[in-house]
Parts: structure tokens; sequence; C-alpha cells
């Protein structure tokens, strides 16, 4: 990989941690911001099941690159974050808040695929899983080093500390990309036969229109037992996710610093679990791999509640759970890539609103459940893990003529 283009790839990894820390902070500091709009948990909660079903429209608004090219439609990605950033500083509120989230999540849709679609034009395929992977440390980064940093600057200065530096890194981050990534024109739409990773050739799609390909996923039965796996999955990961801050802050009396380092231990987590996925998975096979972290994960669920008598407990429990979950879901992406190579970038799009879905699912059942207790959450977790489990066994990779000779165990 050339130096230059090393160095495009580490800029975006940068960016993607800035978007990805806004997005990602409101789990651990739930209770903190929801105090500081002055509204209850469950009225903040209902935010986040706004900015979940926001993700719906993401086949519409990933596909903005493909019509405009690769960077504007990073341009107008950030220019989106940037608003709501913007917004949500020149109006301290509730609403300002919730439309804040909406915009910049927008922004997210638009950025994500955007980037990940550049790095596809630009790297040869033998060498774009080692780009996509510092890509993704964009995700786990942002719990490592962006939430830790935001709960510092809240607890120091109040609950809109960090969203002037935001704006401040999203304007920075527009400068760099009009200077670093060159101007592009929007890819033409498919005419000629795609290769897939196996090195078979695909006839292209028949249209290649967006309600096209969806008409296709939806009368396909093993698309639309992938996207269930992820909605479900998913919605196990969330109820997770909307309660943890506010279980350690009542269980512990942690105070909102506290609270955004314990991001760090998540943010490990998930390097850990995309780097065993990278080592195993391939070597047990997809199915195999996913199946023993739908297990696992279910199991380090239900200990949340014996390991969390002590707090360091408690964050060993959320470490294995967060850890499982990683590795759970990045060894399902080949699968998801291989069930239609003919519609893959739409599917992947779709398979980005069955996740929001699911996690809005969770975020409207997960306040609730937890009035009974950590287990009864962990319990909610694993019943979607049992649901995501029986969607995986209905997944047929031969459905698709996609099964390869070496690769008996997906």
């Amino acid at each position: 990989m050339p130096p230059a283009l090393r160095i495009k790839i580490l800029l975006l990894t940068l960016i993607r941690t800035l978007v990805n820390t806004m997005h990602r902070m409101v789990y651990p500091l739930l209770p903190t911001l929801a105090r500081g709009v002055g509204v209850s948990v469950e009225t903040f909660t209902l935010a986040l099941t706004a900015r979940a079903l926001l993700s719906a429209a993401s086949p519409i608004i990933g596909s903005i690159s493909d019509q405009r090219g690769r960077k504007v439609g990073m341009l107008i990605g950030l220019t989106l974050f940037l608003a709501g950033t913007g917004l949500v500083i020149v109006w301290p509120s509730f609403p300002g808040l919730v439309i804040a989230m909406l915009l910049a999540t927008t922004g997210k849709y638009v950025l994500d695929p955007s980037i990940h679609a550049y790095v596809g034009d630009q790297v040869p395929y033998t060498q774009r899983a080692q780009a996509i992977a510092l890509l993704e440390f964009g995700w786990s980064l942002s719990f490592i080093l962006g939430i830790p940093l935001a709960g510092f600057m809240i607890a120091r200065a109040g609950w809109l500390a960090p969203f002037p530096l935001f704006a401040g890194l999203a304007i920075l981050s527009i400068f760099l990309i009009l200077q670093q990534v060159p101007n592009d024109a929007p890819p033409r739409p498919h005419q000629h036969p795609t290769t897939t990773g196996a090195g078979e050739t695909t006839p292209p799609p028949k249209s290649a229109t967006l309600w096209a390909g969806l008409r296709e996923i939806l009368m396909h039965p093993s698309a639309v037992a992938g996207l269930l796996f992820g909605l479900f999955m998913s919605s196990a990961n969330e109820t997770v996710n909307i309660v943890f801050g506010l279980w350690l802050e009542q269980s512990f009396s942690l105070q909102v610093a506290a609270l955004g380092a314990a991001s760090l231990v998540i943010g490990v987590s998930e390097l850990g679990g995309e780097s065993m996925a990278s080592v195993i998975t391939d070597r047990v096979g997809k199915k195999r791999a996913i199946t023993g972290g739908l297990v696992l994960n279910s199991l380090m669920a239900l200990a949340l509640p014996v390991l969390g008598q002590t707090l360091p407990g408690a964050l060993v429990g959320l470490f294995l759970f967060y850890l499982t979950f990683e590795f759970t879901i990045v060894s399902a992406i080949p699968i998801m890539t291989e069930i239609l190579p003919t519609r893959r970038a739409t599917l992947l799009a779709v398979n980005i609103s069955a996740f929001s879905v699911g996690r809005a699912l969770a975020s409207w059942l997960a306040t609730p459940v937890f009035a009974w207790g950590i287990l009864a959450s962990a319990g909610l977790s694993v019943g979607f893990n049992l649901l995501a489990l029986v969607a995986l066994r209905r997944i047929r990779l031969e459905e698709a003529h996609e099964r390869r000779p070496t690769d008996a165990h997906a």
C-alpha cells in the first residue's frame, strides 16, 4: 500500500473516531446528559429510539457517494455533523440536543459508506481487509480515547463542554478532506460482471436501482434471515448498552468522569474481539464462530449480576460481554457479503437499517426492563441472542451459489 494512501486512511480513521465519539458517548454518559438538559432518563431514551429509527433511511442516505462521488459524500457527512454540533452550542436544550443527535447521525450514515467505498476503490482486494480493519479502529478508539476525554470535560465544565471541541475538529476535518482526498467522479451503475472474493464472476444485476435491489433482497430467504440475525443481535447488545451507565452509577455511585473512563474497558474489549475474529473465524468456519460467540455472549450477559457484586467484577463482566459481541458481529460480516453478491452494497446498507431497528426496539424495552434489575436486562439480552441463533440457522449461502470448496464451515 503506497505511503500516501496509508496517510489518507489514518486521517479517515481519526475522522471516524471523532464522529463515533459523539455517536456513542450518550450510552455511558446518558444519566448525566439527561440531567443536563432537564429530562428523565426514560424521556432521553426516546431520543435514542428516534435516532435509531432514522437509520431506516440508511440505504437511501448511504447511496449519496454513489451518486455524487466519494469526496462529496465525505464532505456532506462532515457538514451535517458540524451542523449538529453547532446547533447544540447555540441552542443548549433537550430539543436542541435531540436535533443535533439526528443531524450528526445522518452525517455518520453518509460519511461511513463514503469512506468505506473510497477505500474499496483505492485499495486492492488482497490488501483491503487490512485497510478496513484500520478504519474500524475508529469505532473502538472512540471508547478508548474519545469518551473518556468527553467525560473528563463534562465533569470539569458541564454537559455542553465537548461540543465546541467536536465542532472545531469537524471544521478541521472538512479542510483536510478538501486538501488530501482527490476529486472523483461518481461511479457508473453496474454494467459489467463483478468478481467475488473467491475469484468467481457473477453477472450484473438486472436493474441497478435501489428499489429493484430491495425487492430482490426481500425475496431472498437467506438475505432476510441475515437481516433478522443482525436485528436480533443488535437488540441483545443494545439492551445492555442502554442501561450499563445507569447500572454502574446506581450500584457503585460512579461520577461522570469515572463513567467515561469505564468506557475504556469496552473499547479495549472491542479491539480484542476484532483481533480474535481475524485469527479464529476463518479457521473454525463462520457459522461455528458465530454460534460459539452467541453462546458465550449469552453466558456473559447472565454472569453480569454475579460479577457485578463489586466494581472490578462489573467491569470484567462488561469487558467479556462486549468482547464476545464484537467477535460475533465481526465474524458475521463475511457471511453478509456473500449471501447475495450481485446486491452486496445494497444488502449491507439494508443491514445497517436492520441493526438500527434492533437498537430502537431494545432502547424502547431496556429501561422499563431494567426497573426489575440487571438480571432482567441480561435475560432480555439472552432472549434476543436465541432469536439471532434461529435466524443464523436459516442462512444458506449455497442459495446464492457462493459456497466455496475451501470454506466448508461457512
